[in-house]
């Protein structure tokens, strides 16, 4: 069947079976683009005509022609508004997990559409070989609030630390006085990262990451990359060496691995082991930047300021990008050729980064999160005392980790039979909680009430989780 189209009428469209448009409303004065598999829009909170056998029929489709690289239950979301999202049968779920930590004004913020068709509809990419605007407001907004001086733009957390490796081996070889470009030159290499550690899934990053699963199917890995214990100032003095190592990347919160904030501690010592060293300290803020922790960067929380930073997932609001924000002497290292992105930073992605931006900087916003986010532990940490399974709750913002004895993969599927979308996070023993910022005190009070119902009652029937 060939793709058709129909402009859109109104608040509703004439032609509801075909419209590709799933949020409750179709933007006015668009163009509807229509394809065979098209999902039909439903009727305000309504399930979509024979939704279960829509909802076979693209799960069917999605083993027959999309890799088969993740597990994923029997669900179809067909769309979202706020901190809830919608499957074909209109059943409810309140979204505790935002995309893994993406979607931190919840779903269809209207504020964000704004933004996102208004720049659709002028300019969505140039490529980097011209200046756009959007580009140049944002990086702006980024530095002006943050340790940085400039901005490279990419298009994914992953990409964000492959540039940062780059960055600082380059950097690495002007200190040591070499000729960057004299392929038998030496200079310090080794980038160290912890146990715990996730910084993507590209080779370079994926050397970085502590998950041997995820590394070893694709060995051998990045040469110079070592792994030391997570928290252990000692274990970090004994590898970050002049002369050898190039940086060391830290996570100030570890979001795959656990929820494990670092110490101040812990951190104004890796800063000094790296000064002295001649090294680069890297956070990673992928999952944890941008407001997540109640700061507008995680590395707020703890009086330390890195030399590089990596940010994605909540940037854009959904849409892909990934940025490293740097000091002046790392960006003085880099030259026009040394790294690139066809994609990366197109006008779209970064008129929609500003519009999050814009609203997550904003200090009452900010303190929201720290209001919410003490409420949910303290409120979790009451619904939950006693239970033998519960070993620990620990977070910070609105980044929470219920640590349990033992997987977590049951509670999971539990509160999302409930009507709560919630992930797994560490050895697959946590429960991960990473909402919209943009959630209320009714939903963090609800996500508490399903997840006490859940475990306490698999407690109480002596079962395990």
């Amino acid at each position: 069947m060939k793709a058709s189209f129909h402009v859109h009428q109104g608040p509703r469209c004439a032609d509801l079976l075909s419209c590709n448009v799933h949020s409750r409303r179709c933007l006015r004065r668009k163009v509807c683009r229509v394809s065979a598999t098209a999902a039909p829009v439903k009727d305000e909170i309504g399930s979509v005509p024979n939704a279960t056998q829509f909802t076979n029929d693209i799960i069917s489709e999605e083993k027959k022609y999309i890799m088969q690289t993740y597990a994923r239950p029997d669900l179809v979301f067909t769309h979202g508004e706020g901190a809830r999202l919608y499957d074909a049968h209109g059943k409810e779920y309140l979204d505790f997990a935002a995309g893994i930590a993406v979607n931190a004004l919840g779903h269809s913020d209207p504020r964000w559409l704004e933004a996102v068709v208004e720049q659709a509809g002028t300019l969505t990419h140039t490529s980097n070989l011209f200046h756009s605007v959007p580009q140049v407001r944002l990086a702006k907004r980024l530095v002006e609030q943050s340790f940085a001086d400039k901005v490279f733009y990419a298009n994914s957390g992953t990409e964000a630390n492959e540039a940062a490796i780059k960055f600082s081996r380059k950097y690495a070889r002007l200190q040591a006085g070499v000729d960057p470009y004299d392929a038998g030159a030496e200079a310090p290499h080794e980038v160290v990262s912890f146990t715990g550690s996730f910084h993507g899934r590209t080779l370079g990053a994926l050397a970085l990451t502590y998950k041997d699963a995820y590394k070893i199917p694709f060995a051998p890995g990045l040469p110079g990359a070592r792994m030391v214990k997570y928290l252990d100032l000692d274990a970090a003095a004994a590898v970050i060496k002049k002369g050898k190592t190039a940086a060391v990347f830290v996570e100030p919160i570890q979001g795959e691995g656990g929820i494990f904030p670092a110490s101040r501690d812990f951190l104004q010592g890796l800063r000094g082991l790296c000064d002295e060293a001649g090294a680069l300290l890297v956070f990673d803020e992928v999952q944890c930047g941008l407001g997540r922790t109640g700061k507008l960067f995680g590395y707020q929380n703890f009086g330390v300021e890195p030399d590089i930073l990596t940010l994605a997932k909540p940037l854009a609001g959904g849409l892909p990008i990934g940025a490293v924000l740097v000091k002046q002497k790392v960006a003085d290292a880099m030259k026009p050729g040394d790294h690139g992105s066809t994609f990366a930073g197109n006008p779209l992605v970064t008129r929609a980064a500003e519009a999050v931006v814009d609203i997550i900087s904003e200090p009452a916003f900010l303190e929201s999160v720290v209001d919410k986010g003490e409420r949910l532990r303290s409120s979790l940490r009451e619904a939950l005392k006693g239970n033998e399974h519960v070993k620990e709750i620990r977070g910070l913002g609105l980044i929470t980790g219920i640590q349990l004895d033992q997987p977590a993969g049951g509670v999971v599927t539990a509160a999302r039979d409930e009507g709560l979308i919630v992930i797994t996070a560490g050895a697959g023993d946590v429960v991960r909680l990473v909402p919209p910022l943009t959630i209320t005190n009714d939903d963090v009070d609800l996500a508490v009430s399903i997840l006490a119902s859940v475990l306490n009652s698999l407690q109480a029937q002596n079962q395990t989780v």
